[in-house]
């Protein structure tokens, strides 16, 4: 029986909704890949509620737990790291060692990014310490990163209006020269009327990926879609091919969410299991 890839998921847990890993972890073990999910954060719930509940582990604790994920040989066995929504700079900090240890055991894992910083609407909502962690320590070990506009604008320093200014935005990121950057969400000048496009942008060149723009400010979006790139790659997809499949689901997952009227994403719709079951039944 075939191995199944294996993923290390460092981000945000929540008791109640669909973020961080508790967003990522049930797409990426139905489309068949195993997962070791170590929180930075557990809350109740996301910050959309009128109370909030819950707290960043305390940097001791989350220590501990990557170290028993070292005495476990998770590193040598893991495929791929995911990162996402990471509160303060000394877990940030914790997590880019981490990282840099794993690369050192198993050199063939790869490493995404997911920078979760902010957003053109808030703004960025995390202390400027963790975006500095983020572009100086994390970034420089990624493979793949998914920055929205407004954080590859913020990292990069480097306005996002045309995708001609996506190439000088990656060569802004302080990225191993390999590294590929999945521009998310953008409405660039060309873009199809009614569509947001994720643009891949590789040492290699750029691959456009319009969607369906739809009304909707759903918390979960980008945990979600990084996740299910992860599982697209881990199911023998190209990465262009990874992308598109990702916007696909997680459009689903949008549109279920808005049909139930609730404020993260859905993943419960047939439409999307059955996404999820195609993308298992697959053999990289």
């Amino acid at each position: 029986m075939q191995t199944p890839p294996f993923v290390i998921a460092i981000q945000s847990q929540v008791v109640f909704g669909h973020v961080g890993n508790s967003a990522a972890l049930f797409p990426l073990c139905a489309a068949g890949l195993e997962v070791a999910a170590v929180p930075t954060v557990v809350f109740s719930n996301t910050p959309d509620y009128p109370s909030l509940r819950g707290r960043a582990l305390p940097e001791d604790f989350f220590a501990d737990l990557l170290l028993g994920a070292m005495e476990r040989g998770l590193p040598a066995r893991a495929d791929y790291i995911i990162t996402g929504y990471i509160g303060s700079a000394a877990i940030a900090h914790l997590a880019a060692e981490f990282i840099a240890k794993a690369r050192e055991i198993n050199p063939r894992l790869v490493y995404l990014c997911d920078p979760v910083i902010g957003d053109a609407g808030p703004g960025r909502y995390v202390p400027e310490a963790v975006v500095a962690v983020i572009r100086d320590e994390l970034l420089p070990l990624a493979d793949l990163t998914t920055p929205n506009p407004f954080e590859l604008s913020l990292l990069s320093g480097q306005k996002i209006a045309r995708l001609e200014d996506l190439e000088p935005a990656r060569a802004g990121l302080k990225l191993r020269p390999e590294a590929r950057v999945i521009a998310t969400g953008c409405v660039l000048e060309d873009s199809p009327a009614g569509c947001l496009e994720s643009v891949v942008i590789a040492p290699e060149g750029l691959s456009r990926h319009p969607a369906p723009q739809l009304p909707l400010h759903l918390s979960g979006t980008g945990d979600l879609f990084s996740a299910l790139i992860i599982a697209g790659l881990g199911r023998g997809r190209s990465l262009p091919e990874a992308v598109s499949l990702a916007q696909k689901l997680t459009g689903i997952a949008m549109a279920e969410a808005a049909a139930l009227g609730r404020q993260e994403v859905m993943l419960s719709s047939p439409d999307f299991l059955e996404g999820l079951a195609q993308l298992a039944a697959a053999r990289g």
